[in-house]
């Protein structure tokens, strides 16, 4: 990670006086309006909303609710006309392309308590264009009256999620779907490597019940008991165990703290209201709302944690253990590639996984439970090679024109692509429909022998 440093951070815009006077002009409808692009849901947005209206009653609030990628492409398709004043979302790669398009401004002012960085990682972009205002980190939450029916301990790694005895149990979303699950599947690829990570990712995913339309669908299923547990970032487990869910959440070893963000829209029409949402959103009053039991996200103000509901971590006092120091530049060269890989081998090909994953795990336990077998475990290791054989390589990956071809994200399998990346992806989905059916045949064979 490089040693970033806190630069001064410069007026976007007008200059606070001339901002002033045209705030207080009755000709200067600005400052009645504030519209925000963000993909966090209403139960975290409307609580703002509320607090800051109360606070400012001139100023009506419009939030526009958009997934992460969704919301990019929003401000870079109405950028000539923009009528957006704020992005407010989780990964600091989707801010990093709008800060590329020079679709970004900046905030003016220095907080007190907020650190310039965590653990190496700056929490607010060294430019100036976005901010970080809450901390999230990454792991798996788990329903603890479900997992008392089905007799399943509680997973502490990633790999624990890998055994036999979770087929079934699992939920997730899709890199494609949700920022947030992006993040988290980026951190386990730089945390484990690009191989070992997907291998992770693949046999995780081979004991999954579900791969939901978006990232809410996973803790839902948790709380409803739908699956046992669900691959999420914190403030899912965090304030579904505050609203009286029977949940529990932990971080990994493998995980990052990575601050989620907030940023005035280039040429924003009501910049003075932007700059007092986020005055508010970084104040020790507005990052105590983070508490609210609907949201219950980590403030970057130390300052907001004495006032921390029991059990919320303080990642400032080094009781989150983090091995990651994640990379948002390796994030966002591969971001488009990791997303159509994993819906190529993964979301839209969730059942052959499955079974190929299911086929194998059967096998092993009866060479377990049989004794030394050779011929079957051979079979059975190529049965595994094949099920994370991969059709890319992690400089491939990375390489800016590969990335750039990938620019259609499928909500669905049959969602229309073409071109270059429709040839590729098929490529892709062939070598990944064989690999599943030839694992499935080897695991079924070797177990024939046992």
């Amino acid at each position: 990670m490089p040693d970033f440093k806190r630069k001064p951070l410069r007026v976007f815009g007008l200059g606070v006086a001339a901002a002033a006077l045209l705030a207080a002009s009755p000709l200067h409808a600005a400052d009645d309006k504030l519209v925000i692009v963000t993909s966090f849901p209403s139960d975290l947005t409307d609580v703002f909303k509320t607090a800051f209206m109360k606070e400012n009653p001139s100023i009506a609030v419009e939030v526009v609710n958009k997934s992460t990628s969704s919301g990019v492409k929003y401000l870079i398709e109405t950028a000539q006309n923009n009528q957006s004043d704020i992005f407010w979302a989780s990964a600091p790669d989707a801010f990093e392309v709008l800060k590329g398009e020079n679709l970004l401004g900046s905030y003016s002012r220095e907080v007190e308590g907020i650190p310039s960085d965590l653990n190496g990682y700056p929490i607010n972009d060294p430019g100036g264009q976005y901010l970080g205002f809450a901390l999230s980190g990454y792991g798996f939450m788990w329903n603890t009256r479900y997992m008392d029916a089905y007799e399943l301990p509680a997973p502490k790694e990633w790999d624990d999620l890998e055994k036999p005895i979770y087929h079934g149990h699992v939920g997730l979303s899709s890199p494609s779907r949700s920022g947030t699950t992006h993040l988290t599947i980026e951190t386990i690829l730089q945390g484990e490597g690009w191989e070992e990570g997907w291998k992770t990712l693949k046999a995780i995913s081979g004991n999954a019940k579900t791969i939901t339309e978006r990232s809410f669908g996973v803790p839902d299923g948790v709380n409803s008991g739908s699956f046992g547990i669900g691959i999420v970032i914190d403030f899912f487990g965090f304030s579904s165990k505050a609203s009286g869910f029977p949940v529990e959440f932990h971080y990994p070893s493998v995980t990052a703290l990575v601050p989620a963000n907030i940023g005035v829209v280039a040429n924003a029409p009501n910049e003075g209201p932007a700059q007092k949402f986020i005055d508010f959103l970084l104040s020790e009053k507005g990052q105590a709302l983070l508490f609210d039991p609907k949201i219950m996200r980590l403030p970057v103000n130390e300052n907001a944690y004495g006032e921390a509901p029991e059990g919320l971590p303080n990642p400032f006092d080094g009781s989150i253990e983090t091995k990651v120091n994640f990379d948002s530049d390796v994030s966002k060269q591969r971001y488009n590639v990791v997303n159509s890989l994993f819906d190529v081998m993964i979301t839209y090909r969730l059942d052959d996984l499955r079974n190929a994953t299911a086929a194998v795990q059967t096998a092993e336990t009866a060479l377990a439970e049989a004794g030394s077998n050779a011929d079957a475990s051979k079979l059975i290791e190529e049965a595994r090679a094949l099920l994370y054989a991969l059709p890319v390589s992690a400089e491939e990956a990375s390489d800016p024109d590969f990335n750039a071809i990938f620019t259609v994200k499928r909500k669905k399998a049959d969602t229309q692509v073409e071109g270059r990346q429709a040839e590729i992806e098929q490529k892709w989905d062939a070598m990944v429909v064989e690999n599943y059916r030839k694992a499935t045949e080897l695991a079924q064979k070797a177990k024939s022998l046992l």
